[in-house]
C-alpha cells in the first residue's frame, strides 16, 4: 500500500487501477473525491490531498464522484494485513455493527471504551465510527436505489438511516445529487437489472487478476447440498443474517463477480456484501503477493501459472470452526459428508428454498445439545465440536472478524482436540489473516515436495518466513501443487 503522497500521486497521474479503494484522491477546486483510476482530467499536484476513507473526504467537506464511482471499488486489503484496533474495527463497521449495535456495541466487541475506540479511528482513519458507518450506509443505499425499485422511505431504513431526512441529507452530501436522480441515471447506464421482490442483483469490484476458477473450485470441492450449490461457472450458497435467512449466488464476469442475493430484509444487504467479499477474498492485493511469492523460484512457476491466487474466506464463524474440527485428519470428501449429515439433522429449512438452496447450517446452540446424537466417528472430536458450540452459544467464546487473530489462536487452542493446525486454519479463513501457514498439514508438506521445497513441518516453517506477509497464499499453491500431483487427501 503506497502511503508517500508523491507516489499516490504518481498513482492518480498513471490512472493506476491497482490502488483502487486503498486511498482516495480528493481535488479541492472541485470539491469532489476520487478513485486512483478515474478517467477524469488528472489534476494539479498543488490541488489535491489525500484520504485513507471515503469517510475521511465526507468530512472534509467533498462528495463522490459521479464518473468514476469511488465506492464502488474493492475494499482495502490493509484491513486484513492490519491486526490492529483500526483494522479490526473496520471489519466490523463493515459487517454492519454500527447500525445493528451503534457505536456502543461495536466498541463492546472490540473491548475498549467509545472515547477511545473514537479516538483510535480518528487518528488512524481521519473519521470516527459514526461517519465510517455513514459512509457504508450511503454504499448500500446506493445499491439498493439502483438496483431495486424499493421506495425511498424503504431504502432510507433498509440502508439503516434512523430517518428519510437523514437518508436524504446523506445522499445530497455525499453523491451531490438526490436519489431519484440517482436512480434515474442508473436507469439510463443500464446499471439496473429488472428486479424481483426481495432480489438484488448486483456487480461486486474485484482487483486482478484474480482466480476465481480456484477460489470457486475450492467451495465447490466442500459444497454441502442443501447449504450450498456449485456449477462449472458458479456458486451459491445460504447465508444466516441479522435480520433473517438469505442465499446468494455468484459467478465470474469480466473483472467483477455477478451476484444475485435473496433477502429476507433488505437491512441486511451491507453485511451480506460484506461476507461474500471475504468469502472470495475479493479485497486481496493480487499484485502485491504475487511480487513476493514470485520472488521464490520454488514458487515462481506455481505464480505464473495461477496469477491472483486467493484464500476463500467465511461467512459464518460456528460453520468454519465446526467444519474444520470435522476436515482434522480425514479427506474432503469424509469432511463434507460428515458436514452434510450435521446440517440435514439440525439446519433450519427455509420457508422458501432458492432452487437447489434449503437448508441453513445449524446453530451452535442446536449443535451444542444435538451433536452426540447426528456425528459419527471419533468420540473425541464430538465432545470438541460440542465445548466449542456451548462457549460460542454462552458468549465465552468471539467468532467474529473483529476479533484479534493471535487471541482467537490462543483462545482456540485451550479446547482439547485442538492444535495448531486448526486454529490457524480458522484464523485464516474467518478472519482473512494472509499470513498464516500450516505445515503440520499433510496436504500442504505434499504439495512442498512436489514443487521442490522442504517436505518436513520444521523445514517448511522455516522456509515460510521469507513468504511473510503473505503466507496463507503461499500455502494455497501449495494446496493446489498437492492436488496436480495426486497428492491432496
Amino acid at each position: 500500500m503506497l502511503k508517500d503522497p508523491e507516489q499516490r500521486y504518481r498513482a492518480v497521474a498513471a490512472r493506476d487501477s491497482r490502488f483502487d479503494g486503498q486511498f482516495i484522491l480528493a481535488v479541492r477546486t472541485t470539491g469532489i473525491y476520487c478513485r486512483p483510476s478515474c478517467p477524469a482530467s488528472t489534476p494539479k499536484r498543488r490541488n489535491v490531498e489525500f484520504f485513507a476513507t471515503a469517510a475521511a473526504a465526507q468530512i472534509a467537506g467533498y462528495r463522490a464522484c459521479r464518473r468514476c464511482l469511488p465506492d464502488a471499488v474493492p475494499g482495502s486489503p490493509e484491513w486484513n494485513l492490519r491486526a490492529d484496533l483500526a483494522g479490526r474495527a473496520m471489519r466490523l463497521i463493515s459487517d454492519g455493527v454500527v447500525e445493528r449495535d451503534g457505536v456502543t456495541g461495536l466498541a463492546r466487541r472490540l473491548g475498549y471504551s467509545e472515547r477511545h475506540l473514537t479516538r483510535v479511528l480518528t487518528t488512524e482513519l481521519g473519521a470516527g465510527p459514526l461517519a465510517l458507518a455513514r459512509a457504508h450506509r450511503a454504499h448500500s443505499a446506493r445499491l439498493l436505489i439502483e438496483t431495486t425499485t424499493l421506495s425511498v422511505a424503504d431504502i432510507a431504513f433498509a440502508a439503516g438511516f434512523a430517518s428519510v431526512r437523514q437518508f436524504n441529507d446523506t445522499i445530497r452530501t455525499v453523491f451531490a445529487t438526490t436519489p431519484t436522480q440517482l436512480r434515474m441515471a442508473a436507469k439510463r447506464s443500464a446499471r439496473r437489472s429488472q428486479p424481483t421482490p426481495g432480489r438484488v442483483t448486483l456487480r461486486l469490484a474485484v482487483r486482478e487478476p484474480f482466480d476465481a476458477a480456484g477460489v470457486l473450485g475450492f467451495l465447490a470441492a466442500r459444497a454441502v447440498p442443501g447449504l450450498e450449490s456449485a456449477s462449472a461457472d458458479g456458486y451459491a450458497r445460504t447465508l444466516r443474517l441479522a435480520n433473517g435467512p438469505a442465499t446468494a449466488s455468484m459467478r465470474q464476469g469480466a473483472g467483477h463477480v455477478e451476484c444475485t442475493l435473496r433477502l429476507t430484509d433488505m437491512r441486511d444487504l451491507g453485511s451480506a456484501v460484506s461476507r461474500l467479499r471475504r468469502l472470495l477474498d475479493l479485497d486481496a492485493d493480487p499484485l502485491a503477493i504475487d511480487e513476493i511469492l514470485g520472488a521464490d523460484p520454488a514458487l515462481a512457476d506455481s505464480v505464473a501459472r495461477t496469477p491472483g491466487i486467493r484464500v476463500p474466506g467465511s461467512v459464518d464463524g460456528v460453520e468454519t470452526v465446526v467444519r474444520a474440527l470435522l476436515g482434522q485428519q480425514v479427506s474432503i470428501a469424509a469432511a463434507r459428508t460428515a458436514a452434510q449429515r450435521l446440517t440435514d439433522a439440525l439446519g433450519e429449512r427455509l420457508t422458501t428454498p432458492d432452487g437447489d438452496l434449503t437448508t441453513l447450517f445449524p446453530t451452535a446452540e442446536a449443535i451444542a445439545e444435538h451433536a452426540g446424537e447426528v456425528l459419527a466417528g471419533p468420540t473425541r472430536r464430538t465432545q470438541t465440536i460440542r465445548a466449542v458450540c456451548e462457549a460460542i452459544a454462552t458468549g465465552d467464546l468471539d467468532l467474529h472478524v473483529g476479533v484479534d487473530a493471535d487471541t482467537l489462536r490462543t483462545r482456540l487452542q485451550t479446547f482439547t482436540g485442538i492444535g495448531p493446525w486448526t486454529a490457524g486454519y480458522v484464523s485464516m479463513r474467518l478472519l482473512g489473516d494472509p499470513d498464516v501457514l500450516l505445515p503440520q498439514d499433510i496436504a500442504q508438506r505434499n504439495g512442498a515436495a512436489a514443487l521442490g521445497l522442504p517436505a518436513t513441518a520444521e523445514a517448511l516453517a522455516d522456509h515460510g518466513r521469507s513468504w511473510q506477509p503473505w503466507r496463507s497464499y503461499a500455502g494455497m499453491h501449495l494446496w493446489r501443487a498437492a492436488t496436480a500431483a495426486g497428492n491432496a487427501p
